[in-house]
């Protein structure tokens, strides 16, 4: 594969959070009994007229701003396709005059991916397909619910700079904290409020021609992005070095199989015959209404990233530092550090300790004072994993060291522990020799002896540096 580049773009679809559709007044609601959210606009009958809504455009421009880019007054285009959860055989959208147009996004790594552009339209209905496989192909009937039909979307598409399946994961998560801090999406991907389309080539290395691209639509979680690209780029790979052809085609992803299959072979936007909707005028927002819009937006991921890594005392990249921000525990981790916390613990613990149900209630002075007990040696790493344990079940709040005192926590006298290290060295020389021969690896058995003997009152980081010490 190092013969070979992959090249992705991402076209994410997201449904707006607004409380009635983007031109009628139906609610935008999930898991509503089915066509209980409908009416002549949104089933597209005779004589039905759109009326936008303003609150679409609002968050259009919110997430606009969020993603640099430049908000542009846009028109409507009708995109014409006939499937029958499109009720009025076309659906309108925006095509050459996008309400969002360039920008870019920040990844956790610090690579930035262009922005294309972002374009408002309406979402269709949702067909279900009863008997086969659950497509359409096979089927012996087929049901369709129109409540969806009319819910308001983002489609936001990537420049194709995205270089692997990572990145690739890595954009539609960033994307998705972007959504929803930003109150433009909740970005459920399980109930199909986020989807991903995720176009895929293969170019020679070093050249800047780009390959036949094939989409695969809907990918509904950042696990089947990454795998569904990781397939195909596998795929055209194969057809590559076989002296085979790859053909421009539209894909579908089969999470059981693992494989991406043939939907159909790949429109061009002449197909969909686009032209400017007759039925609804220019949109074109003031500058005082951008002004508002920035000036609504909270502060954004990355920044979050920045603001957290100064007092923690680590880069903006760090790994602690991003899955601290992705589970918004930002604020109890800056709180805690300036409660006098020991910032990497602060994080260790949060990362690896308080990803449970209700972990996000941890108090930050209990959290920072758990923190101290454990640098000055009042606690090992595991009795701090009991003790916060403990701290979550009571609703967050509590002492540590009274927590601690009742659980017969405190640290081991030094020739104790000594004496225990001693003891598992006699009781498995095979491992002791092990270990004095270079392989770091057999002091895991001797340290977990120890910890056995000492009923986990020992602290790891000590018993590893007496053997060290003992081996010389």
């Amino acid at each position: 594969m190092s013969d070979w580049e992959l090249v992705i773009g991402l076209e994410v679809h997201a449904e707006l959070a607004t409380r009635t559709k983007i031109f009628c007044a139906c609610p935008n609601q999930f898991g509503d009994e089915p066509n209980r959210n409908i009416c002549p606009v949104c089933l597209g009958l005779p004589g039905s007229l759109p009326v936008l809504n303003r609150q679409v455009v609002e968050l259009a421009i919110r997430l606009g701003e969020a993603l640099h880019c430049t908000v542009q007054n846009s028109i409507f285009h009708r995109k014409n396709y006939f499937y029958p959860d499109m009720p009025k055989d076309y659906q309108v959208s925006q095509y050459d005059q996008p309400i969002d147009l360039g920008g870019w996004l920040e990844l956790p790594s610090g690579a930035r991916i262009g922005i294309t552009r972002a374009h408002m339209e309406e979402d269709t209905g949702k067909s279900t397909h009863l008997g086969g496989d659950g497509r359409i192909h096979g089927a012996s009937a087929s049901l369709v619910d129109y409540n969806r039909a009319g819910v308001p979307l983002l489609e936001i598409v990537s420049e194709p700079e995205i270089r692997s399946a990572d990145e690739a994961r890595s954009y539609v998560s960033e994307l998705r904290a972007i959504l929803v801090a930003a109150g433009v999406s909740d970005a459920k991907m399980e109930e199909g409020s986020m989807r991903v389309d995720a176009n895929v080539s293969i170019r020679t290395r070093g050249s800047d021609t780009f390959g036949t691209r094939c989409e695969i639509k809907n990918l509904n979680s950042v696990r089947s992005v990454g795998r569904a690209i990781e397939y195909e780029e596998r795929r055209h790979i194969e057809l590559l070095e076989a002296g085979e052809r790859i053909r421009q085609e539209t894909r579908h992803w089969d999470e059981g199989d693992g494989r991406t299959h043939t939907l159909r072979v790949k429109e061009d936007a002449d197909d969909y015959r686009y032209f400017p909707e007759p039925d609804l005028v220019p949109v074109e927002p003031s500058p005082e209404w951008l002004k508002s819009a920035r000036a609504a937006l909270p502060l954004l991921p990355a920044e979050r990233r920045v603001r957290l890594a100064g007092p923690a005392g680590v880069t903006a990249t760090d790994n602690a530092v991003v899955i601290t921000v992705e589970r918004a525990m930002d604020e109890i981790a800056l709180a805690a550090i300036a409660a006098g916390g020991v910032p990497d613990r602060v994080l260790v613990h949060i990362e690896h300790n308080l990803a449970v149900e209700g972990g996000e209630n941890i108090d930050p002075q209990a959290l920072a004072a758990l923190t101290r007990l454990e640098v000055a040696g009042g606690l090992t790493a595991t009795q701090a994993k009991v003790v916060l344990a403990e701290l979550v079940a009571g609703g967050g709040h509590g002492d540590p060291a009274a927590i601690a005192a009742a659980r017969g926590f405190e640290a081991m006298d030094a020739s104790a522990l000594e004496a225990a290290v001693e003891a598992a060295i006699a009781a498995d020389p095979d491992a002791w020799a092990k270990f004095c021969a270079g392989e770091q690896k057999a002091a895991g058995a001797l340290v977990g002896a120890v910890m056995k003997t000492t009923k986990g009152q020992a602290d790891g980081k000590a018993v590893t540096a007496l053997l060290q010490r003992r081996r010389g």
